[in-house]
């Protein structure tokens, strides 16, 4: 707990106030009138190591996503639909508007700094908005250049970020000194676990940098230098990753990070393969990597590399000019299809999370079945004991979720209430998921306390329908995620109801438990590949009745009749099409007291009986005979 956690709503508010009035004292010594606050880091992080939470520790609001805005005379926050209700709840109006992006006359970001330009265009100014651009991804700055410039905004690149100046100001209320930053252990994963070595990875990196003409490869994120040296460390929360740079070149290979974390064996054999060298030596390292020759060819993913490091190679005072390549990362979806044996540890990872949700279910119903008070708090630490005792437990792949009654409408409530005790015919939504050395999980179910209402019936009864249509989808290669999104929720149009969040997104082998670029929803266009892994999580939420999501982890499967794959010297039918499919890594029951059975189809019900008999034949040689009993009796028709 931190000495914030014990202040008042008031003395926050009064904190939060003096933040913004030390912010504002900066923008009008450098002549600014807004700054720009985004929920990410310099490596473009989800969860954010705590000298980096910068959004946070400004505003007040703690959920992963949100840019928050500071003008001269106000403040903005901007969220979308997964965090109304936690924006609400954690953030003081009359100190910053909630922008609930989605709604109607609910300004983006965008549109609110259009119409501060022009509010000094009509003063005959322009409005200066300064921002870190090592926050900012160059797709994001030239969207942004695009759109606000011609309304009188001019961007403003600042070196240094003007809230870690804030921060390291005179003490605040409840201030505690900023933690110490990439210092965590690194280690090292087997060639045995991961598949691949660091060489034959870095040969397949450069043949994507070959096809795509460029000589050098600048790194910027955390998952994708983890990934390419096969090593993992604990300097962000939840995610095994570690605060590193690296570079990538035709010939050599180059890791930035704190090197005094590194223990000497494993220093000694990465320098075999790498070259070590300080975290605080990327920029005159990549830099000089340029110089050395004319002309040099830089790859540069304008979704994935900040405009600090696009700043780095188009700095007018260097010495010579590269060439921009621009092309997407060859690691990114290198890292997405796993291959077999990061499958197969997938698989193992998923089944010990598994049983520990199953648990978990059999022990909530136990503890309610004696008439036993239970609150939010309790169901939250004893998912996370029984991730604990299968072997190999790293730690939480994010922070649980355990919702009752109007919280589980929180789509990332993820503050557990000691206090919130568990009410007869309310909904608990428990979202959860763990690190295992093995892999990366996260699964949910919604289950009732007590007996459930006509309407949590039928409400959870669409959700279910919504997975499983999605689950059990055959799709031909090249189908995005963008279509099965669509599919996922026809039904639950037809029922009336929606979500406001996306179906699905890629998760990492002992990596990020939200990996790009594979994902299930509206705005993704990358088609899904075998060895993709995926979550399908549709839900329904209302404020103040409760909400419902149902999450598994799927892998993408190859369908192809192995007589349709043509012989090696046979030249393949155009016209023949490539089927995909989806695996369930997750195999934990759902409440079938919330399940209207007739308002299944018969393929519906087909795949939950199948789904229930795999979840008896994969838990029950693990289970204690008792277990065992619960877990055919919840499974059962």
């Amino acid at each position: 707990m931190s000495p914030t956690d014990l202040l008042t709503p008031q003395a926050l508010s009064t904190t939060t106030q003096e933040k913004f009035a030390a912010l504002r004292s900066l923008l009008a010594a450098h002549r600014l009138d807004g700054y720009l606050v985004p929920a990410a880091d310099e490596h473009l992080n989800e969860y954010l190591p705590e000298a980096k939470r910068r959004r946070i520790w400004l505003s007040g609001f703690s959920g992963s996503a949100g840019d928050l805005l500071v003008g001269q005379e106000g403040a903005w926050l901007f969220v979308d639909s997964r965090y109304y209700e936690q924006a609400d709840l954690e953030v003081d109006p009359s100190l910053m508007h909630v922008s609930k992006l989605g709604l109607e006359k609910q300004k983006t970001l965008d549109e609110t700094l259009e119409s501060l330009g022009r509010e000094a265009s009509k003063a005959n100014g322009t409005f200066r908005l300064g921002f870190d651009p090592f926050t900012l991804t160059v797709s994001q700055f030239r969207s942004f250049e695009k759109q606000l410039e011609p309304s009188g905004v001019t961007l403003v690149p600042l070196a240094g970020n003007l809230v870690d100046r804030v921060r390291l100001q005179q003490p605040w209320i409840g201030a505690e000194p900023l933690l110490a930053y990439a210092d965590s252990q690194l280690f090292y994963l087997s060639d045995a676990q991961t598949g691949e070595t660091i060489a034959q990875k870095l040969t397949r990196v450069r043949e994507g940098m070959q096809k795509a003409n460029a000589d050098i490869l600048p790194i910027t994120k955390l998952d994708q230098i983890a990934w390419l040296y096969n090593l993992r460390g604990w300097d962000v929360p939840y995610n095994p990753v570690f605060i590193a740079y690296s570079v990538v070149t035709v010939a050599d290979a180059y890791l930035f990070t704190n090197l005094d974390r590194i223990a000497p064996k494993l220093q000694a054999f990465l320098q075999t393969q790498v070259t070590l060298l300080p975290y605080e030596g990327y920029a005159e390292r990549l830099k000089a990597l340029v110089a050395q020759s004319p002309k040099q060819r830089v790859l540069i993913d304008s979704k994935h590399t900040t405009m600090g490091t696009h700043e780095l190679l188009t700095d007018p005072a260097a010495a010579t000019t590269c060439k921009l390549v621009e092309a997407n990362n060859p690691i990114e979806g290198m890292k997405a299809r796993k291959n077999a044996i990061e499958v197969a540890q997938m698989q193992q990872a998923n089944l010990k999370a598994s049983r520990a949700k199953t648990r978990t279910l059999k022990w909530v119903a136990d503890q309610l079945g004696s008439d036993k008070t239970l609150t939010e708090a309790d169901v939250a630490a004893t998912v996370e004991r029984f991730y604990a005792e299968e072997a190999n437990f790293q730690g939480l792949s994010f922070n649980t979720i355990a919702g009752a009654g109007a919280n589980s409408s929180i789509v990332h409530y993820g503050t557990p209430n000691p206090q919130r005790v568990l009410y007869a015919g309310e909904l608990l939504l428990l979202d959860s998921g763990a690190q295992y050395a093995s892999g990366t999980t996260d699964d949910t179910r919604t289950l009732i306390v007590g007996n459930p209402t006509p309407e949590q019936i039928e409400c959870y009864t669409e959700v279910l329908k919504a997975h499983i249509n999605c689950a059990m989808q055959r799709f031909p290669k090249g189908t995005t995620g963008a279509q099965l999104d669509g599919i996922t929720r026809s039904t639950l149009w037809f029922a009336g109801l929606d979500y406001g969040h996306g179906t699905g997104h890629g998760v990492g082998a002992f990596l990020n438990v939200h990996e790009g670029p594979n994902g299930i929803s509206k705005r993704v266009s990358e088609p899904l590949e075998p060895g993709m892994v995926t979550s399908i999580e549709p839900g329904f939420y209302k404020p103040g009745w409760g909400g419902i999501r149902l999450e598994n982890l799927y892998v993408v499967k190859d369908l192809t009749p192995k007589e349709e794959t043509p012989a090696a010297d046979v030249k393949p039918d155009p016209n023949k099409l490539s089927w995909y499919g989806f695996e369930s890594l997750t195999y934990i029951p759902f409440d079938k007291r919330l399940i209207d059975r007739d308002r299944l189809d018969s393929r519906q019900r087909e795949w939950l009986q199948h789904y229930n008999d795999a979840i008896v034949a994969k838990l029950s040689p693990t289970l204690s005979p008792e277990e065992i009993v619960w877990l055919k009796d919840v499974c059962a028709s």
